[in-house]
């Protein structure tokens, strides 16, 4: 038996439901020469602004006990080399390019999202409302209102599959989504990294020039899980799981929260394989499961009444 591991969001076909997460492997060249971006089902790309920006100087990253620190301060290469250069690389490849999309106000999400319009190689935008580490990166994430009226705003300029990512630092994730939903969404994608720091007790510094970072890795997974859960019996939309998701047994326990697709980040930097280890091991859970189809564990936790 091959099990069927298609999904679909907003209207889009995914071959699997596994995708990479935004600004862990750049624009995708630097997992093509490990393996082909085809095996996935889809790239949700490094963070795109308007203007290209050099982000914060190193250090940038640092190891932490269950994960890693990181406040690159989305470094990027611009909307328009993005289109003309990065996209350009994408086409070769039978995968769904997600364009993680970022701003410090409505307007530049709006426009970004415009430019991206006429290129059918961005298969859909996924709206970064959440970044821990630049200014001005939490106000839209924390706003119910601002939420709902960004979503709108960039559906009317954007005419493909609208996701908005969001931060688990924010006091009810669940309104935050379903104020996404209200203004259009068709999907969202939980969580981004948690607020964390580290010190260097002999330098008496943290261990980032931005001092504070997101914290990424197996250590938010518990966090990550309890989320997308509560956001399944909160919204209709499909959700995108993220957050620490290192091997098949991850991405399952994501699905059965209520995930329809997951997005492998923090892992690549272990086994940039991961994705395709990943797919492998849900094939083979599913046969054991005797699945015929990944559709039917998605939602299918068995909560203790």
């Amino acid at each position: 038996m091959k099990p069927d591991l298609a999904i679909e969001i907003g209207g889009i076909k995914f071959k699997n439901p596994i995708l990479t997460a935004s600004g862990t492997c750049g624009y995708g060249e630097e997992l093509a020469d490990i393996f082909s971006l085809s095996q996935m089902g889809g790239i949700a790309t490094k963070s795109i602004t308007l203007a290209p920006r050099d982000g914060h100087p190193p250090p940038r990253t640092a190891e932490s006990a269950s994960g890693m620190l990181n406040a690159i301060g989305l470094a990027n290469v611009g909307v328009d080399r993005f289109i003309s250069e990065k996209l350009k690389f994408l086409e070769k490849y039978d995968l769904v390019v997600m364009v993680n999309v970022a701003g410090f106000k409505l307007d530049d999400y709006v426009e970004v999202c415009r430019r991206l319009a006429d290129n059918p190689r961005a298969d859909m935008v996924e709206l970064n409302f959440s970044c821990p580490n630049v200014e001005s990166g939490m106000e839209i994430a924390r706003d119910p209102f601002l939420a709902e009226k960004s979503v709108a705003a960039v559906k009317k300029v954007f005419p493909r599959p609208v996701v908005a990512k969001l931060s688990p630092n924010v006091s009810d994730i669940g309104e935050i989504a379903s104020a996404c939903e209200a203004g259009g969404a068709d999907a969202v994608s939980l969580i981004n990294t948690l607020v964390g720091m580290a010190v260097d007790i002999e330098t008496l510094r943290p261990r980032l020039t931005n001092n504070c970072g997101g914290l990424s890795g197996p250590a938010i997974k518990p966090v990550a899980l309890a989320m997308v859960h509560k956001v399944y019996n909160m919204v209709r939309i499909p959700i995108i799981g993220i957050g620490g998701i290192s091997d098949y047994r991850d991405a399952i326990e994501f699905l059965l929260c209520g995930a329809t697709a997951v997005q492998v980040g923090t892992a690549l930097f272990v086994d940039p394989k991961a994705p395709v280890n990943i797919i492998d091991g849900i094939k083979k859970y599913l046969i054991k499961h005797k699945r015929g189809s990944i559709k039917e564990i998605i939602g299918k936790l068995r909560i203790y009444k």
